[in-house]
């Protein structure tokens, strides 16, 4: 059985330290803003400094990887007499996996001994690096590779997304809620509270008034929802918000007596499209 290696993209948000030191080889998505030619790599920019720039006023538009450089990277691996276990980006929001698969499909033919496996995640920023991090570690403990593709198969579903957003305009640029809503939203302090669903799409769920208790209502999605409340793994991820965290965190501790494992940057990708503000919390539910 030939060694394999996991492959991700830059939109499951793990610090790119962290995914050199879990050997975690990466495509990375790009972006550029309005007011420059520059075309830069997930990790080319910090996130306070890409929020700093998104407050000041300044759009990004962002760009999936294409299968020109999936096909790069993976054969690098190939090469090496290494599978590959590719876990991507939703579908629901990115062709980014679609690529992937080209990329798989071309890279067979001229490499029929080895093998890769794709799998649409579902997920994105720390629902997807929460999937990337429990493959490893399946990984680790042994699993082989058609093993550990069905093991991300089946959490995919029950890897739950939950979040709202400061500002819903960056919301509405995205065709995620109506503008009606935001109209009355902003002027009544409406926070949305959304999730992603079994098809990778990002929905509004509900609405609550005021910012600490949109965070309230996420720390309940978790009481409701988690495998095993106060246990299990617990990501958050943020638009440049430490304090919300924060709050979120002492909430989570107080009320499911968890803590938080670890928290993420919303890298400028995805932050291109939610906005500064936003707080996303992650575990393993009974579904989505």
């Amino acid at each position: 059985m030939a060694p394999y290696v996991l492959f991700a993209d830059s939109s499951c948000d793990l610090p790119e330290s962290l995914m050199h030191e879990w050997e975690i080889h990466y495509s990375s998505l790009s972006f550029l803003f309005d007011d420059s030619d520059r075309i830069y790599k997930n990790y080319d920019m910090p996130a306070r400094e890409f929020y700093g720039k998104i407050r000041a006023g300044h759009n990004a538009t962002t760009s999936a990887v294409n299968s020109a450089d999936f096909e790069e990277a993976f054969a690098k691996e190939l090469e090496k007499g290494n599978d590959i276990l590719y876990l991507g980006f939703s579908t629901g929001l990115s062709s980014t996996y679609q690529s992937a698969c080209v990329a798989a499909d071309e890279l067979k033919l001229k490499y029929p001994e080895r093998r890769i496996r794709t799998v649409d995640t579902l997920a994105a920023s720390g629902g997807y690096g929460m999937i990337v991090y429990l493959t490893r570690k399946q990984k680790l403990a042994g699993a082989s590779l058609d093993e550990a593709a069905q093991y991300a198969e089946n959490l995919k579903l029950h890897q739950c997304h939950w979040f709202t957003v400061d500002d819903l305009s960056y919301l509405i640029k995205g065709g995620r809620v109506v503008t009606a809503l935001a109209s009355v939203g902003s002027k009544l302090n409406i926070k949305p509270v959304m999730h992603m669903d079994n098809a990778g799409h990002l929905i509004p769920v509900t609405v609550a008034r005021g910012r600490k208790n949109s965070l309230r209502a996420l720390a309940a999605r978790y009481g409701k929802l988690a495998q095993q409340p106060g246990a299990g793994p617990v990501f958050i991820s943020h638009g440049d918000c430490m304090e919300d965290v924060e709050f979120l965190k002492k909430v989570l501790k107080e009320e499911w007596h968890v803590d938080v494992e670890r928290v993420v940057d919303v890298g400028p990708v995805i932050g291109s499209h939610t906005g500064p503000g936003v707080v996303a919390l992650f575990f393993i539910g009974k579904e989505r």
